[in-house]
């Protein structure tokens, strides 16, 4: 069976994880860390672009020695550094250094002072207070330890462009049966959430059997839970379950409709229905024992007086309101994009060259980018200090002079300190089109600092966007404590200045 992006992306960050938990060179941890967010969002499979003789040499961040490592797990299935790691670093190092608080260089701490290599190990020593006796843990990082092992398992979900991977190679393994109608998924996937539970999959088709065969034939099925006429579910070799449902073309809509869900959202629109007299289920709209309609969601919604309503709207929050009074917004879509606002390019962590970013935003008709690399305080993504700002500034107004009709936009993702001041000075930052202010350290401050903190960082006049406010990584970090109703309300007494920068293409 091919081995999935996924799976290759998993295992470089794993790699990654285990060689800074051993001190390794911080260039060689980045450079397995930008090649798994690489692998991890290509539009298709590493095994099937070696099949057909794609260079993966050529894609950001690779090169030649990671291509043939990537080469290598698709062809076997194993990562040798990765296996020589895990002999070498024994246990659950890689699980700790993602608890809140940790990291690679306290667990290598935690492994060399305490020969912690255990979750368990772990929790035995926290709740000995051995942790506290070493340099740079205290009690208050002991007891957020000890609230995260205490922490019930959650279950697993999937993040959505890994589920939607499986989704396309799913739908195209099925549709390849000549008896198969439409092939769609539905569930939250379909309503785009960011986590994906299971997924839930129709077929059009009147040999549900069949289909269902087929299914417990793909290539990346590990286990069969369930297998019948109309319904079978499987697990995926990387744990995802997946539902499979046959409907019959004269239902497709009613029943894309009630497995789309949300639940909220259907219960809503069944309530609808009854006050017509009429009953909604994943057969169709009914009028006692006759069907009034079903077999597309357009029809239902126009039948229960309602504009269509886009499946991203679907979870019962005013939506049906407004689509009663004709009123729903229109949703943003990719040709809407004019440009990007938040890049980073080789001068700090980025893959690619200024240059060349630019070229492929205005071939994708963008008419701006703003660079935006990390300020000096993010060291491991060598980020810029004064001197090398104002450099990158300079070759930006030389690549603006050459482009024409574009416009590269002068930038900075700044670090907010612990105090809430910048951590760079304001002559630098005021020659600036754009100031991103983020956080990267101290997470852990109580609700009130850390919203003063950020509040501190909105008051300086050149700043104009806070990235990632909570500092949330799905399903990896849970956001930190903020008062985001505080943050988003302006102060007593405030005035606001708009601020603008006539640039030659209209941007302000």
């Amino acid at each position: 069976m091919p081995v999935q992006n996924a799976e290759i992306a998993a295992m470089f960050d794993q790699a990654a994880e285990l060689l800074e938990i051993k001190g390794e060179n911080p260039f060689r941890i980045r450079a397995y860390r930008r090649a798994a967010r690489t692998v991890e969002n290509l539009p298709k499979s590493a095994a099937a672009m070696l099949v057909v003789g794609e260079k993966l040499s050529e894609l950001p961040g690779i090169g030649k020695d990671l291509a043939g490592k990537i080469a290598t797990i698709v062809d076997t299935g194993k990562f040798e550094l990765l296996e020589s790691l895990r002999r070498e670093l024994p246990g659950e190092l890689g699980q700790m250094a993602a608890l809140p608080g940790l990291g690679p260089k306290r667990v290598k701490t935690l492994a060399d002072k305490l020969g912690v290599r255990t979750l368990e190990d772990l929790g035995r020593a926290a709740r000995k207070g051995r942790l506290q006796e070493l340099r740079g843990f205290g009690a208050k990082l002991e007891q957020g330890i000890l609230a995260a092992l205490d922490k019930p398992v959650r279950m697993t979900r999937f993040k959505l462009p890994f589920v939607e991977a499986e989704a396309k190679s799913i739908a195209d393994w099925l549709g390849g049966d000549p008896s198969c109608g439409r092939v769609v998924a539905a569930g939250s996937y379909r309503r785009r959430r960011d986590t994906i539970g299971d997924l839930d999959m129709l077929v059009t088709t009147r040999r549900g059997a069949t289909v269902g065969d087929r299914l417990t034939a793909y290539e990346n099925t590990a286990k069969v839970l369930a297998h019948g006429p109309t319904w079978t579910t499987v697990i995926l070799r990387s744990g995802l379950q997946v539902d499979l449902r046959v409907v019959e073309e004269e239902c497709y809509g009613a029943a894309l409709l009630y497995f789309t869900g949300s639940k909220a959202h259907n219960i809503a629109l069944r309530n609808l229905a009854n006050d017509d007299g009429w009953k909604l289920n994943e057969y169709g709209l009914f009028a006692g024992e006759r069907r009034i309609c079903g077999k597309t969601e357009e029809e239902v919604y126009e039948k229960l007086g309602l504009d269509f309503i886009p499946p991203e709207m679907r979870e019962d929050r005013g939506e049906i309101l407004l689509a009663k009074k004709r009123a729903l917004p229109e949703l943003v879509s990719i040709s809407d994009i004019r440009g990007d606002l938040h890049i980073h390019s080789k001068w700090s962590d980025g893959a690619a060259s200024i240059a060349d970013m630019a070229h492929v935003a205005k071939s994708r008709g963008y008419s701006y980018i703003a660079m935006t690399d990390h300020s000096q305080r993010v060291t491991v993504a060598h980020g810029l200090g004064p001197d090398r700002l104002l450099r990158q500034l300079n070759e930006i107004d030389r690549l603006n002079a050459e482009i024409g009709e574009f416009t590269i936009l002068k930038g900075v993702e700044v670090d907010i300190l612990a105090d809430g001041h910048l951590d760079l000075p304001d002559r630098v930052l005021s020659r600036l089109d754009i100031v991103i202010a983020s956080i990267h350290y101290k997470f852990d401050l109580p609700r009130d600092e850390q919203t003063e903190r950020i509040i501190r960082a909105m008051d300086n006049r050149h700043v104009s966007i806070i990235a990632h406010p909570t500092g949330r990584l799905i399903g990896e970090r849970e956001p930190y404590q903020i008062d985001m109703e505080r943050v988003l309300r302006p102060h007593e007494n405030e005035t606001v200045f708009w601020r603008s920068t006539p640039i030659r293409t209209g941007w302000t």
